[in-house]
Parts: structure tokens; C-alpha cells; sequence
């Protein structure tokens, strides 16, 4: 655990008691501060309750005697409207802030050379920062992993000279990190989201560029540049340092940077561009999106100082992320991927544009725009297997375009896709889970729902003598 510094014997208010906050409470009692602790929900206040915090109403606390607030980021901070503590910290002129900022903070006043990699983006984040920790640890790094994805970031442990934390940052974070200063920040990309948090679609950018603010002259800028608005943030960037910032790319050649063709990886950084590795050879980094993750992941290990051979040979034992596009088995030519997370169309588009000759579990609870706008993909797919709620919505948007099965449960869906799969001449199947839909008719989570997914092809391939990942 990181000990809080900067607060001996203050007073600081904690509200959100998930599991950043809880981490949040322990560290700065850690280091010496008396936390005042609150969550609106009562749940979340027996939690904090069984570890004996002292737990007061934020809407009584005395705001004259805090030394600042730690905000989850879950708690709307600016919109749709500010929560009324954060309200009475700022009229109070009380600092708020988050756990990152915590963590900053203490990584600085520890005065060990460790150093930080932060990682941001929309879409991507949470592979391409498990994908560099996994990186740091097979280049001989002492990587700790954690932020948004993993544990929370204070309950990482104390920097040494050698350490290497690898933070996957949402825009919530960053908001409430005003000293974030990564020696490598990773910016992937920006569509519009979290809009109802951000007011628009522009501040949202604006925040995620923040992450750039306060590095220094040596730290290193990696930016995607695919989509307009982190091209934009990106010629901002290499006009203030253009040596440090290195922008990515997938689709294109660039003439200084990293990019990705075909999945084949490229190296524009030097005097001549070489290419640097086979992404699509990687089966945990298969699709568009992945090339995207690995040449940001990329990126960083070259600024990290790792040589070329050896980040490339860290990807290829990557094992990829649970219940995205997870690949949990392998026999007789069919693959079996677990995309549970894709929990709307456009996560599930992701998959669908990876692979061919799918056998495809879909539904759930449906999501807002149902599956219409996977269309282009229907092409690939052999055959659906229809669950949940969703499945006679969905049955009707596939009509006609691709045959599908209404199966109800799971289970049944794994049993009917393997049988068809299994009859496929083509010398590559893939039965994917990729749902489309939240979980929450059938199953407690997306990850319960891949848990399932996994066991039901593991006991499949068992019984068959086949390949379980």
C-alpha cells in the first residue's frame, strides 16, 4: 500500500467508499491523517463500517477543518450537477480531489526515481495498459499495475528506484488529478462518451488531454491520431516538443511514429523506418483495435528504453485480457473467444470485425439501437444463437440477413454453436461470445457471463480431449 502524504494530523473527508475509496481511507490514515468517511449508499457504509472507519454524514461535516476531500470518481464532480458536498468544498475554498492525485503526490515526496506510465482513452485502455505491465515484467521491469483497471492505485506498492507503475486513468481521474505529470502518458483515442459527465463531447476531449499538462521535458507523449480530436490534441503536443511526442497509428504510414498495416507493426522513430514485428501472427492481439493497443503499448517500451526484440517477444506471450475477445479454447479448427465485456454493438463490433465464419451467442439486456448498426458484419456470420431478453428483438433485425437460433440459456447456445462449428469445412471457426447486451436478465455481470462461457466450452473440450486456454 501507498501511505498518503501531506496530511499528518489533518483532517480530510473521503466520499465514495468503493473500492478506490476504501484504499483511499486506509492509505491516508497510513499516513497519519484523521479521515472522515461517508458514501451515500448504505451498503458501501457497512463495508467501510466492518473496517472500523469513522463514518460522518458529509452533509455535516466541518468544512473549516479539511484539509481537502478525495472524490470517487463515480460522484459527479462538475455534471450533470456538482454532488452538493463537492458544492460546499469549493464555496468552503476546500481542495478536492481523487485518488491519482493522492498517488502523484506521495510517488513525488517519496524521492525514489520510480516512474509512471498512464494510459487514457475511450476505447482500449484497459488491454493496452495490462499489455504494457505485462511488457514491463517480460522486459526484467518491476511493474505495478493498477488505476481504473486491477486494484486501485493506492493499494499498489511503495515506489522503489526500480519500480514502474503502469495506471490505466479514466477521464474521471484525470479530472480530479490536477498535478498528474506520467513520465510516459498514453492518450489512445476519443468518440463521444461519458457525455452526461462532461457536458460535451469537446470538454470530455479537453479533460482527457490533460494528461499531458505537467509532464516535463524528458517524459513522453504517445498519442493515436486516427480519429480528429486526438490528432488535434496530438499537433498541440508536437509543437510544444515534437522529439517526445510520438503519435500512432493503424491504417496508415506516418513518416514519423509507430504504426500498424495489415498487422504487420512499423518503426518511424529513427532515421529510417523499420518494421518492427507481426501483430496479426498474435492471437491475443487480433483486430484493428488490438494494432492500435500494441503499437501504443509499443511505444511506450521504447521510451521506457526496451530494445525492439524483446517488447515484440513480450506480445507474443501475452495472454490478453479476461472476457475480452479472450480466447478460452481451441480444437478440431474452431476457436472459442469470450467477448463477454462487449456489453453493447459497438464493443461487440470489435470482434465481429476480427473474424470470419462466426458462430455467434448474442443477447442479454438489451442496449439502446440493439444490434442495426452491426450490420456490415453480418456478412461473417454463420450462424447466430440468440439468449436473454433481447433474443426476439434481435431475431427480428436478423431476419432475413443471417439464420438465427433461439436457444435461451448459455449453455445451450455453447452445445448448438460448437455442433455447427464442428461441421464447418473452413480451416477456422470461432464460436464468439460477443453479447451485445448488459447481463443482468440472466447472469449477476458480464464477468459471470464469460465465467460461464469459459466453463461450458472447457467442459466441452474436456470431454473431447481438446485445447483449453
Amino acid at each position: 500500500m501507498i501511505a498518503a502524504t501531506g496530511f499528518e494530523k489533518r483532517n480530510v473527508g473521503v466520499l465514495g467508499l468503493g473500492k478506490s475509496g476504501l484504499a483511499t481511507v486506509r492509505s491516508l490514515e497510513a499516513g497519519g491523517a484523521k479521515v472522515f468517511a461517508w458514501d451515500d449508499a448504505p451498503a458501501k457504509r457497512e463495508d467501510a463500517a466492518k473496517e472500523g472507519f469513522l463514518l460522518v454524514d458529509s452533509s455535516g461535516w466541518d468544512w473549516k477543518s479539511l484539509a481537502a476531500m478525495i472524490l470517487s470518481p463515480g460522484i459527479p464532480f462538475t455534471h450533470p450537477e456538482p454532488h452538493p458536498a463537492v458544492k460546499q468544498a469549493q464555496a468552503a475554498g476546500v481542495e478536492v480531489i481523487g485518488d491519482i492525485e493522492l498517488f502523484q503526490r506521495a510517488v513525488k515526496a517519496s524521492g525514489k526515481p520510480a516512474r509512471i506510465v498512464a494510459i487514457t482513452g475511450t476505447n482500449g485502455k484497459s488491454t493496452t495498459t495490462a499489455l504494457i505491465g505485462h511488457m514491463v515484467r517480460r522486459c526484467g521491469g518491476n511493474a505495478q499495475v493498477g488505476g481504473n483497471i486491477g486494484k486501485a492505485v493506492l493499494e499498489l506498492d511503495e515506489p522503489e528506484a526500480s519500480t514502474i507503475y503502469v495506471v490505466e486513468v479514466s477521464s474521471y481521474q484525470i479530472d480530479l488529478a490536477p498535478s498528474l505529470a506520467p513520465n510516459v502518458a498514453v492518450l489512445l483515442n476519443i468518440t463521444p462518451d461519458h457525455i452526461d459527465r462532461h457536458g460535451t463531447v469537446d470538454h470530455y476531449a479537453e479533460v482527457k488531454a490533460r494528461i499531458f499538462a505537467h509532464q516535463g521535458e524528458s517524459d513522453t507523449a504517445v498519442i493515436g491520431i486516427d480519429d480528429g480530436r486526438t490528432s488535434e490534441i496530438c499537433t498541440r503536443e508536437v509543437a510544444k516538443r515534437v522529439e517526445k511526442v510520438v503519435p500512432v497509428s493503424v491504417g496508415k504510414t506516418i513518416s514519423r511514429g509507430i504504426y500498424a498495416l495489415g498487422g504487420q507493426l512499423y518503426d518511424s522513430l529513427g532515421t529510417q523506418t523499420v518494421k518492427a514485428g507481426d501483430l496479426a501472427a498474435i492471437k491475443t492481439l487480433a483486430g484493428a483495435h488490438n494494432w492500435q493497443n500494441a503499437a501504443a503499448a509499443y511505444a511506450t517500451g521504447r521510451a521506457l528504453g526496451y530494445q525492439r526484440e524483446r517488447i515484440l517477444a513480450a506480445f507474443e506471450s501475452f495472454p490478453g485480457l479476461a472476457h475480452r475477445m479472450e480466447i478460452v479454447g481451441e480444437a478440431d479448427g474452431v476457436r472459442y473467444v469470450n467477448d463477454s465485456k462487449a456489453t453493447n454493438a459497438d464493443a461487440a463490433s470489435k470482434a465481429l470485425a476480427t473474424y470470419d465464419n462466426i458462430y455467434w451467442i448474442i443477447g442479454g439486456k438489451a442496449k439502446e439501437g440493439g444490434i442495426a448498426s452491426l450490420e456490415q458484419w453480418f456478412p461473417r456470420i454463420r450462424r447466430a444463437y440468440l439468449i436473454g431478453e433481447a433474443a426476439h428483438g434481435f431475431a427480428e433485425t436478423l431476419r432475413g440477413k443471417v439464420e438465427a437460433i433461439h436457444c435461451g440459456t448459455l449453455d445451450r447456445a455453447v452445445d448448438a454453436a460448437s455442433r455447427d462449428a464442428a461441421g464447418d469445412s473452413a480451416d477456422l471457426k470461432v464460436v464468439l461470445l460477443s453479447p451485445a447486451c448488459a447481463s443482468f436478465d440472466q447472469f449477476k455481470s458480464f464477468e459471470e457471463r464469460g465465467d460461464v462461457f469459459r466453463a461450458a466450452v472447457q467442459e466441452r473440450l474436456a470431454a473431447r480431449g481438446g485445447a483449453a486456454a
